[in-house]
């Protein structure tokens, strides 16, 4: 099967969070089972690794005729087009521009666009996110027509529901979709234009990154206001989870620690923890619980439980290594925290050698996420041998079981009320049994043995693309 793997940011050409993770991952797990894949990406400014030229290509929006160049590039042997107009991408950050809708309606329409010059049509293109979206909008309106596109499918996979793209009347027209798209059933929100719901109107499969957050989307309270159009195509959503990529996040590999391990030789986590601990500024104490934060730092992520119960965590005996940028609130509050508090280093910055660090020398890993959709975190600390710790939802509920409910087959722990107090009381189950060395490493070897890999997620999407290709 062809297969057009469409986004914004693709690891490790252009990454800025767990999208761009998948997007570099995924895509190898379907060629090694056999699809002719390849991935589109703009090129953005920090993309330096650029080969072939394909040539201009015409791309129409704005009411007249645009041109953009096609390139290409590779991730580890899945050729990547890159779609270089430097008027939309030739700039340092992949998003956060005042015009980051015109940039990803461009994108939109350029993926379709481009294919004539790259002389390769899929079967399916995989759209991700809102901000190639507007894609299987134009398929279905404006390329209808022409015979080249009809045999092509999409699939959507909705990352985070909270971001779609949401932009004023003006806008719909400035993108050129046919007037009739501009209706309740289409691309219209509330008197605006939703990128994100015209790809879950137009695509002929949605997906998200866990069962979980599959149903839950479908609630008002995570819904977005997009459940009851969600509910209405409940036949074609579903959920899929994640995986983690294992040739970038192997202890027994890993060039960024101190000292490679396997599940048989988990012991030397001692080591990479003794020497995070020194590199962050932490006293060196072993029998110490040293609790590790890679995040975004959001209100999403639970940061405002994780200020509420910061001085309780502490007084528990443990130490808090933390990594991430975010809201400058938070960014205010923990670098105040830290500097007030010798047991409490914050890393305000994005740091991806120092990420894998604290994956190898922590002993518990935090995630008391407001909301899910699959998380990336829990799955990495497994791998690593760090215990998660995590709220029940999302990819989260599904990814870590409570072994305080099973003994036996917990991989880590669980609390599901959204409370500091909550919080908490699953911290204290962790660091108790954290002081009972054999079940704690009992615990941590099960949580190794976990298969996180992209090899069943990718089966998984081998389905998906069929029943796109017989909607």
């Amino acid at each position: 099967m062809r297969v057009l793997f469409a986004a914004a940011e693709a690891y490790p050409l252009a990454k800025v969070g767990g999208l761009g993770d998948v997007a570099g991952s995924l895509p190898k797990a379907l060629a090694a089972i056999g699809h002719d894949v390849r991935i589109v990406l703009p090129r953005h400014g920090v993309i330096r690794d650029v080969r072939d030229d394909l040539g201009a290509f015409p791309v129409s929006i704005g009411g007249k005729t645009r041109e953009a160049r096609l390139r290409t590039s590779a991730i580890d042997g899945v050729p990547v087009y890159l779609v270089d107009a430097k008027e939309w991408f030739g700039r340092p950050q992949v998003y956060e521009y005042a015009d980051d809708g015109k940039r990803f309606a461009f994108l939109g329409r350029a993926i379709l666009d481009l294919l004539p010059a790259a002389g390769w049509w899929p079967d399916v293109i995989h759209l991700n996110d809102w901000h190639t979206a507007l894609a299987a909008a134009y398929l279905r309106t404006t390329h209808a027509k022409d015979a080249r596109y009809r045999g092509i499918r999409t699939v959507l996979t909705i990352h985070n529901l909270q971001f779609q793209g949401v932009y004023d009347r003006d806008f719909f027209i400035w993108t050129g979709l046919p007037a009739e798209t501009w209706n309740p059933e289409g691309v219209e929100f509330f008197g605006r234009m939703n990128f994100l719901k015209a790809g879950i109107v137009y695509a002929d499969r949605v997906n998200t990154v866990s069962p979980t957050y599959a149903k839950e989307i479908r609630t008002e309270t995570q819904g977005e206001r997009l459940e009851g159009l969600l509910r209405s195509r409940a036949s074609k959503l579903s959920g899929i989870l994640n995986g983690i990529d294992y040739e970038v996040w192997d202890p027994a590999q890993d060039p960024h620690i101190a000292w490679r391990y396997t599940r048989k030789t988990v012991a030397a986590k001692a080591a990479n923890k003794e020497a995070l601990q020194r590199e962050v500024g932490l006293a060196g104490e072993a029998d110490t619980p040293l609790l590790g934060i890679v995040s975004r730092l959001t209100a999403q992520k639970g940061f405002d439980l994780v200020l509420d119960a910061m001085a309780d965590l502490l007084r528990l005996g443990t130490q808090v290594v933390l990594l991430g940028t975010g809201e400058k609130m938070y960014e205010q509050r923990l670098a105040a925290m830290a500097e007030e508090n010798d047991s409490l280093a914050a890393a305000l910055k994005y740091d991806e050698g120092l990420a894998h660090r604290i994956y190898a020398g922590s002993d518990l890993f935090l995630m008391p996420s407001r909301f899910e959709p699959c998380g990336l975190g829990q799955m990495i600390s497994l791998r690593y041998g760090t215990v998660p710790l995590v709220r029940a939802t999302g990819g989260l509920a599904d990814t870590v079981r409570d072994v305080t409910a099973h003994p036996t087959e917990g991989n880590g722990f669980v609390f599901r009320e959204y409370t500091a107090e909550a919080f908490l009381a699953a911290a204290r189950r962790a660091v108790a049994l954290y002081r009972m060395r054999p079940r704690w490493s009992a615990l941590r070897a099960r949580g190794m043995g976990t298969d996180l890999s992209w090899a069943a997620s990718a089966q998984s999407y081998e389905k998906l693309y069929g029943q796109a290709g017989k909607a």
